[in-house]
């Protein structure tokens, strides 16, 4: 049965049935709209819930950056597009992936498997029970226990990232979005691509940076509200 539902905004018609071909492949994805514009998916939204939007940059009406900085909650977003040159302001947004058109079925199948592996863990999320205060990473082979309340911050560092906490600095082969969904959303919020930060050890900050426990973090530029609403 499908637990993954997802939308595709996209204007060229060629683009909608590729991705809609793909979607129809993977069982654990079921599509749930196509739209023309990001107008008519905002509409769409309001009365309805997706984990997943397949998303154009190049958009009529309204572009694709703009509609992602309108979104909140934001589900999981992976941009399909012919341009490269926008990549670094869709992660700095948070996106999962950035496919660039024509898109082979395998490139897909590695976006789509980030968004299934990072759902499967929201589920799984502690502060869904409210029932943990830590969580296990896994370091070298071996499972270690890591306090919420004493993390610093997290750093991103390609396939790894680093834990800082209060004690000692921790590696483990994941991303930060999956790490992500593992953190309560409360305590802990992104604040650059590559950093989490835990918001109870926020020193200060101004519009480029925040300090933790005189560590300097930059802000990314899609994140700058992030810290303003804190």
């Amino acid at each position: 049965m499908p637990e993954i539902k997802c939308i595709i905004i996209e204007d060229e018609p060629l683009a909608v049935k590729v991705l809609a071909d793909y979607v129809a492949q993977v069982p654990f994805l079921q599509l749930e709209g196509r739209f023309k514009d990001a107008i008519l998916a905002t509409d769409w939204l309001r009365t309805n819930d997706v984990q997943l939007i397949f998303l154009d940059i190049h958009l009529p009406k309204l572009k694709g950056m703009a509609f992602l900085n309108t979104l909140s909650p934001k589900p999981a977003v992976i941009i399909t597009t012919a341009y490269h040159q926008y990549a670094v302001e869709a992660f700095d947004l948070n996106v999962t992936d950035y496919l660039l058109k024509p898109i082979e079925f395998e490139r897909f199948l590695m976006a789509i498997n980030k968004v299934k592996l990072a759902y499967d863990n929201s589920r799984l999320a502690p502060e869904k029970s409210n029932a943990r205060d830590y969580l296990f990473l896994t370091v070298q082979k071996k499972k270690v226990r890591v306090l919420f309340s004493e993390i610093l911050y997290v750093e991103s560092q390609r396939e790894y990232i680093k834990v800082v906490t209060e004690k000692k600095e921790l590696i483990s082969r994941m991303s930060t979005h999956e790490i992500e969904d593992l953190l309560p959303g409360a305590i802990f919020k992104r604040i650059h691509r590559s950093f989490i930060i835990s918001v109870n050890k926020l020193e200060s900050y101004t519009a480029e940076s925040v300090e933790v426990q005189g560590v300097s973090i930059p802000i990314g530029r899609g994140y700058r509200n992030v810290v303003e609403r804190l």
